[in-house]
């Protein structure tokens, strides 16, 4: 039995625990969302309503509609490896660690190793709610939180949804989420399962032997248990778990993942006569495996370069923080830890069918600070500040390279420890100048760690060798932005606007960027670790390439024409430049590799009748380069979304969905040959839904 047929028993099979007497119960009255920090209304803050989430099966597809918010190529989780799986907002610089915090109920699910999210590993069904806060977040979000954070929230009400749907390319889907209510505690259950036969991302006539189709056979589950002692505090405890497999468009080249989660949370909502707190701990213990390979020319066949058969990570954290208020005054005192320890193990230098060197690679790393927020509301204003102070350490980096055949040791390095205090702060002001309109401005600065994999993981795609560089040190970031907004739509039963308009100005201070520092075909004396570089191949190391300027606009709208029928839209345009200095000349003037100048995105949710509903989004993006040179460019790509829901009884319904539905080219990359990749294809699929 396949683990996807395994996983879809097993969300079917969650069914019979469930009655339809859940809607019957109350609700949790106290959630496990992280306290809300005091200052947010002063910044740059998205919500994606629940009606947009739906709009499609997969979390990145649905969080697309947010411009700027990518992951670091336009793939989305059917077909991105693991590695490039870094979601960033605001277009300033995408990055496959990813520059922006993504959490679940406080928890962070960056990788541990190596920044990146498991997108297929977060099903829709679970989620009831985002919140994007775009700018660096400082304050209660801690490191990582560069170019913003994005706030997911787990269904926290008894319930149950499903769907199951299947379609083109061999397409499956699987996903199911619900609670019930035993009296003193609430169980929460979720577990999605998704699969595909895929398709070739190498179009012809530059298409060859070599390659292959990019598959994904990907499957989920979580458990979460509350309590509420009393009335106004809430312990809660979570464990997931995650695995996937794909292969790579390549033949031979595949990847696989896995990982467990636990998280336990104590809150204690704030009350007129009482401070509120939060007290939050949680692990991740992940694995990866990767396989690469050569392309010959004319990509005629495939030659075996790596096996990077094992990848063992630990992610630990803990976070507290206590929230009090007077009339006029809110504020919030809080810590955080996180700390991560992982190892890259692989096998390389194939020869005569067989690998002969082996290579382990790895480290550990710890960030931990304090901070204090507070918000003064005097009406109309509100003023806010936040501090902190974050200790970075990284420790224990080492690389051991030997032979497979002689056994001898062949390279054998480590590198010192290093240690760094990061203080960071953010102020705002918001200023209403009627119940329609506002104002706002705010300055920040965050910062983000070198991941695991960018300090110490060398690894090959197709003829080109990245280097790690254990010398990185933290990115930071320093902007300003002011905004105005407003809304006419009052409870949006009558219609009205909403919308936002934000201009902004960052700068990101030692960005970690791949840098091309030779090319094949030859060894590199100074990169051992790289070995031989194929011709047509290139040598590139991770580099703190100086600085990137932003400077930017973006806006969003809906109008609500009444509780049935909304229209959004919403865009971006970004100017950011590159100051590679002294490290990196060649790259200075140009553009951020895999950032567009421009994002637009619409759509609209509709209901037709009273039981038939439409929904659809359109995404345009212009160019991008698939370089840090910018000789690589990546045509501009417009995609378009749609699905139709026809509940045919209570409870139950029918729907029809695609993505792409024109069949555009999107392009993800492109290779010094030429050779351009190209991202999901029209994919039309047809499903069930059964929510109570």
């Amino acid at each position: 039995m396949t683990p996807f047929n395994r996983a879809l028993l097993a969300a079917l099979a969650a069914s019979t625990l469930f009655t339809p007497a859940w809607a019957e119960i109350e609700t949790v009255t106290v959630t496990v969302k992280p306290l809300d920090p005091v200052g947010n209304a002063a910044f740059s803050t998205v919500t994606i309503t629940p009606e947009q989430l739906r709009a499609s099966d997969r979390l990145d597809v649905a969080l697309e509609q947010v411009p700027g918010l990518s992951l670091f190529r336009r793939d989305t989780c059917l077909s991105a490896n693991p590695t490039t799986q870094g979601v960033s907002l605001r277009s300033i610089a995408p990055s496959g660690a990813g520059r922006s915090l993504v959490t679940l109920d406080g928890v962070p699910v960056n990788d541990p190793f190596g920044g990146w999210v498991f997108w297929c590993a977060l099903p829709n069904e679970d989620i009831a709610s985002v919140e994007v806060v775009r700018g660096a977040g400082a304050g209660p979000y801690g490191a990582g939180a560069l170019t913003g954070v994005i706030e997911l929230a787990e269904r926290a009400k008894t319930g149950f949804t499903a769907n199951v749907s299947a379609g083109e390319l061999g397409y499956r889907r699987a996903g199911a989420s619900g609670g019930k209510d035993f009296g003193t505690f609430q169980l929460y259950g979720s577990a999605s399962a998704i699969s595909d036969d895929g398709w070739i991302p190498v179009h012809a006539p530059q298409a060859g032997a070599a390659d292959d189709g990019v598959t994904v056979n990907a499957y989920n589950g979580s458990l979460r248990f509350d309590t509420q002692p009393d009335a106004n505090t809430l312990v809660s405890a979570r464990v997931g778990y995650y695995n996937e497999s794909r292969h790579s468009g390549l033949v031979g080249a595949q990847s696989s993942a896995e990982g467990e989660t636990a998280s336990l949370t104590v809150v204690r909502a704030e009350t007129p006569d009482s401070v509120g707190w939060r007290l939050q701990g949680w692990v991740r213990n992940t694995g990866f495996t990767n396989t690469s390979v050569s392309v010959a020319p004319l990509r005629v066949s495939t030659t075996p370069t790596n096996d990077q058969f094992a990848t063992p990570a630990l992610g630990w954290g803990m976070n507290g923080a206590v929230r009090g208020g007077h009339d006029w005054l809110s504020w919030e005192l809080g810590g955080d830890a996180r700390g991560s320890h992982g190892q890259s193990d692989e096998h390389y230098t194939f020869v005569a069918g067989n690998f002969t060197n082996a290579r382990f690679s790895g480290g550990s790393s710890f960030v931990g600070g304090l901070y204090a927020e507070g918000a003064a509301h005097l009406d109309p204003w509100l003023f806010t500040l936040g501090v902190r102070a974050d200790d970075y350490d990284s420790s224990g980096g080492h690389i051991l390279q030997r032979s497979l055949t002689s056994g001898l040791v062949t390279l054998n390095k480590t590198f010192p420890s290093k240690n760094t205090v990061i203080p960071t702060a953010r102020a705002g002001v918001r200023y209403d100048v009627s119940d329609n309109l506002y104002l706002r401005t705010a300055a920040y600065e965050g910062f983000r760690a070198p991941s695991l994999n960018e300090l110490y993981r060398p690894f090959r795609q197709g003829n080109n060798v990245t280097v790690a560089n254990p010398g990185l040190i933290p990115e930071k970031l320093y902007g300003f932005e002011g905004g105005i907004g407003g809304s006419t739509a009052g409870d949006g039963k009558s219609g009205g606007l909403t919308w936002d308009l934000t201009v902004f100005y960052n700068q990101i201070h030692s960005a970690i960027g791949n840098v091309t520092v030779g090319a094949g075909p030859g060894f590199n004396p100074l990169f051992p670790e790289a070995g031989f570089i194929p011709a047509g191949g290139l040598l590139i190391q991770r580099q703190n390439v100086g600085n990137i300027v932003a400077r930017g606009i973006e806006g969003e709208g809906v109008y609500h024409f009444g509780p049935t029928f909304d229209v959004r839209v919403a865009g971006d345009w970004v100017d950011a430049t590159v100051n590679g200095g002294t490290s990196a000349p060649l790259i200075t003037g140009k553009r951020p590799s895999q950032a567009p100048s421009a994002t637009v995105t619409a759509g609209f949710d509709a209901i037709l009748i009273s039981n038939v509903t439409a929904s659809a989004n359109l995404r345009y993006e212009s160019i991008r380069y698939a370089d840090d040179q910018n000789t690589l460019k990546l045509p501009p790509a417009t995609t378009v979304n749609a699905r139709v829901a026809w509940t045919f009884a209570p409870s139950w319904s029918v729907f029809v969905a695609a993505d792409n539905i024109f069949d555009a080219d999107v392009a993800t990359t492109k290779a010094a040959d030429g050779t351009i990749n190209y991202g999901t294809p029209r994919l039309v699929q047809a499903g069930l839904s059964f929510s109570e």
